[in-house]
């Protein structure tokens, strides 16, 4: 090593070394790692939402430096114009290369109104894959047109041909319960489900209408208001919570487009009344609270507050369960408006606030999902959610799904499962010293338990056994079979997860298994496109946004899991 830094004066090897061109090759780094350090640092912008002007600011180059002295971080405008849409587009094409091989799926499309007046079309598509659900954000659209139903239709539109997402194979669409969505989705003709979250929030909302119920309300919003608003009061507040032992919690403001900020507040209250009341007689507040001339909170009020909670924590919890697009949630939307028609009936023992409340509340539930066809669908669904099998179940509902079974092109997709299976055997047998001519393929198993490692030879002719008992009969005697068979199993509890379910079934209930799946993918609310638009409002800034809309892209590729592409530097 030594020998080579310190040859002879005359060594042409010298010469080589000393000459300018060579001195600056020698300072630069291969391609390759450029590459490697461009698509690390794209990671960061998009996944952890900073403004494009970071790349450009001293201190992120100082680190940049510190890290690595040969790389130079590229310019604000090559993030935003070069390596953000060289990303997205090798990531578009991952998705669409997914989604062909998807049979059905669902998808959830919303608008939404940035702070700077822009408006934006999401678009997320849902569907069921090795025994889970799966999501992708296809789109997040600024338009610039007036949003009527006609224009939102072609929109849609326009992102499932661009996706390559035949509208056959999209069993529904959820929205929200807007006219021009409506309108939209008729035009497309899918079938559409209103947002279960915003038909809650609708109903909740009926409450404000009730002139005593919104006066009780502005009570305690007005206290709210004043010590949120005093930085005294939150100081004194803050004394009594630990003098008390409460938490250090902060009072919570409704909001009425959100009925949920109404039920956190008055849960709030309750949780804070003993520190409150403590507060409002303290010296350094009592003065300022007469001045303002601000009712205190009576008792009477802090009992409403107790029923209030009690009644509608319900309507809160129906709402965080239909709100999770990694679960199957359609099939609950018929068995949580039973169970809201239950709490929601007026009872003798109700006092005249909560009846009041109730009646306003079911009023409006009453009257959602309606339509035959929607009807339908959501029977269907809930029927095929092993959570929820164990419910009654019309005739008709199971007439329809025999018929849907026979009518879906089934021969094929249950036949390859199990030839899955078989090849999965034929490989385990090979390890083992035989050998069998077949086709590499990925696994499609859980790590196999000690039991099924033990019994896994048993399983396999119990499968051949099924397989040869079923070949006999016809397609609609097999339907048949399968549909008293699942009749027959157990349901699962609520923890259960019926997509892993349907997915370890697969093997006995082929047929019903790719019915399912029509309904698994379903989503129950458009909370998944809503948490989108969420992240647009922290990425879509002065800061991080560029004149071509830009970070559009990287919300789109925040929302989705991202394969390496081979260069971001073209």
């Amino acid at each position: 090593m030594n020998q080579s830094t310190t040859p002879s004066p005359n060594s042409s090897g010298l010469r080589q070394a000393q000459s300018p061109f060579t001195l600056a090759a020698s300072g630069r780094m291969p391609e390759e790692r450029v590459n490697d350090c461009h698509l690390a640092l794209t990671k960061f912008i998009v996944k952890g939402l900073h403004p494009f002007a970071t790349v450009e600011s001293n201190c992120f180059r100082d680190m940049c430096r510190a890290l690595n002295p040969k790389y130079t971080p590229p310019s604000r405008s090559y993030v935003s114009d070069t390596l953000i849409p060289s990303w997205y587009g090798v990531e578009k094409a991952n998705v669409i290369s997914e989604l062909k091989d998807v049979p059905k799926l669902a998808i959830t499309s919303d608008g939404w109104t940035s702070l700077r007046q822009d408006h934006y079309l999401t678009v997320t598509v849902h569907y069921t894959s090795q025994g889970s659900v799966k999501q992708k954000v296809l789109h997040t659209r600024p338009v610039y047109k007036s949003q009527t139903g006609e224009v939102v239709a072609e929109e849609i539109s326009d992102i499932l041909e661009e996706f390559e997402i035949e509208p056959i194979k999209i069993v529904a669409v959820t929205v929200d319960n807007a006219g021009n969505m409506d309108v939209a989705i008729k035009k497309l003709q899918i079938l559409k489900i209103g947002c279960f979250a915003h038909t809650l929030n609708l109903a909740a909302q009926k409450i404000y209408k009730i002139a005593s119920i919104d006066k009780w309300a502005a009570r305690i919003r007005a206290v709210v208001v004043w010590f949120k608003r005093s930085s005294m009061s939150k100081t004194v507040l803050t004394e009594k919570q630990n003098l008390l032992g409460l938490p250090q919690h902060s009072l919570i403001l409704d909001v009425k487009t959100r009925w949920n900020s109404l039920y956190l507040m008055i849960e709030r209250f309750m949780e804070q009344y003993p520190a409150i009341q403590a507060a409002a007689l303290d010296p350094r507040l009592r003065k300022a609270l007469s001045k303002d001339n601000l009712d205190r909170v009576k008792d009477e009020d802090f009992h409403k507050a107790e029923e209030f909670v009690q009644l509608m924590k319900i309507l809160y919890t129906s709402t965080l369960c239909v709100s999770c697009e990694k679960n199957a949630t359609c099939g609950q939307i018929l068995p949580i408006l039973q169970k809201l028609e239950d709490h929601f009936t007026v009872k003798d023992e109700d006092t005249m606030f909560v009846a009041s409340i109730k009646e306003k509340v079911w009023e409006n539930l009453s009257q959602r999902y309606q339509n035959d066809d929607i009807q339908a669908f959501l029977h269907e669904a809930t029927a095929m959610d092993p959570r929820f099998k164990g419910r009654t179940v019309s005739d008709a509902t199971w007439d329809r799904l025999r018929k849907k079974a026979v009518d879906s092109d089934t021969v094929t997709g249950p036949a390859g499962l199990e030839h899955t299976d078989t090849e999965h055997q034929q490989k385990e047998e090979s390890s083992e010293g035989e050998s069998v001519e077949m086709e590499t393929i990925p696994s499609l198993h859980k790590t196999r338990s000690a039991l099924e490692e033990l019994f896994s030879e048993e399983d396999r002719k119990l499968r051949l056994t099924i397989q040869q008992n079923t070949s006999a009969l016809t397609l609609s005697e097999r339907v048949d079979l399968e549909v008293e068979l699942y009749k027959s199993l157990p349901p699962i509890t609520m923890a259960e997860d019926p997509v892993m379910w349907w997915w370890e079934k697969r093997a006995i209930l082929p047929l019903l298994t790719n019915v399912a799946t029509s309904y698994l993918c379903a989503q129950a609310s458009s909370t998944p496109s809503e948490r989108v638009f969420s992240t647009a409002g922290n990425t879509l800034s002065q800061e991080s946004c560029t004149s071509d809309g830009t970070a559009t892209v990287s919300v789109r590729l925040r929302g989705n899991k991202i394969k390496t592409p081979p260069s971001l530097s073209t």
